[in-house]
Order: C-alpha cells, then structure tokens, then sequence
C-alpha cells in the first residue's frame, strides 16, 4: 500500500510511523500546515520533522504555505470551531488531493495521535474526502501510543511544542494565566 501520512509535527509522527512500520506499511510523511503561527513555530516544527524523517530513513514532502492571513480570514468569525470548519478541512483536503494526483493508494494523518484534537469530527471528514475523492482513507486511533511517542521524542531531543499550532490556540494555552493575571492586576 502507497500511503501519504498527513504529518503536524515530528513529535506526534513518532508512534504512528513505528507503528505503521510494524504492520508492514511504509508511509510518506506529508507537510502541509498553513495554520501554524507564528513563523518560528512553523519552521522549527518543519525543521524538526525534516531532520527527523531523514534520520530514519522516511521519504518526506514539504508542500510550503505559511497562511496566516488566509487563516484569520477564515477562521475570525468563529474562533470555537476553527479546528474543524478550518483547521482539519484545509490540511486534510490537501493531502487527498496530493495523494489522488501522485498515484497513493490512501491517506492518513499523525493528527489521530493527540487526545487533544476533536478525534471524532476529523475521521468523519476523512471518511467523507474518501468517499469524494475515491481514495482509501486508513483509520488507526493512535491515541493509545501518545505518551509512547513523546517519550521517545523527548529522547530524541526533538523540539516539543507546547501548544496546538495556531495562534489562538497558543492564547488558549496561557488563559488561566491571562485570568488570573488580571485579578493580581486589580
């Protein structure tokens, strides 16, 4: 099976790589993330990937775009659902159209990795990609091995990021702080 692996990161690539590997699968690791802000988080995220993929020997396309304003157009009249009216349509619809066009049996992604993405709206949208693209959508929840993989990463020394990849979800990260920042101000 020729299969194109949508990948966010290499830290989240760890596990589903090794475990693909040991189902006799060999995947191409596929870059296509306009919704990673600000620029240095993109770069150091694509770096690392690009480091990581030649490292173990994985064949890896990095398709450029760093879309930040495409993405604030898209995503500033509802921040909630940015992930799956945006985020997830835009990076999934790509790599099945990249998969259809250069001859790949099916499509995946590293996405299915995190307990922190909507697990359930993001398979439903590949499963519907499928359907209209004629292309075989591989479904693994790889969600048991995250902690797996980030350990492994970790040993690695690879960068971890610390928050989803968009700017807003990077806000996200610090809201607490933001609060609790403006009752010590008071």
């Amino acid at each position: 099976m020729k299969l194109l692996m949508h990948t966010c990161c290499a830290p989240c690539s760890v596990y589903c790589i090794d475990t693909l590997r040991e189902e006799g699968i060999e995947p191409t690791v596929y870059w296509y993330n306009p919704n990673i802000h600000p620029y240095m988080e993109y770069k150091a995220r694509r770096d690392t990937l690009k480091e990581y993929t030649k490292s173990i020997n994985v064949k890896a396309i990095f398709e450029e775009e760093y879309g930040l304003d495409k993405f604030c157009k898209n995503v500033i009249d509802d921040l909630q659902n940015r992930c799956v009216n945006y985020c997830y349509k835009v990076r999934m619809e790509q790599t099945v159209k990249y998969a259809k066009e250069n001859g790949y049996d099916a499509f995946t992604s590293t996405l299915f990795v995190s307990p922190y993405q909507k697990h359930e709206e993001l398979k439903q949208l590949c499963e519907q990609l499928a359907k209209k693209y004629e292309i075989e959508f591989v479904y693994r929840d790889f969600r048991v091995g995250f902690r797996e993989g980030q350990a492994k990463a970790r040993e690695l020394g690879m960068y971890m990021q610390r928050y989803c990849g968009c700017i807003f979800s990077e806000k996200d990260r610090y809201q607490k702080q933001i609060e609790k920042d403006k009752i010590t101000s008071i």
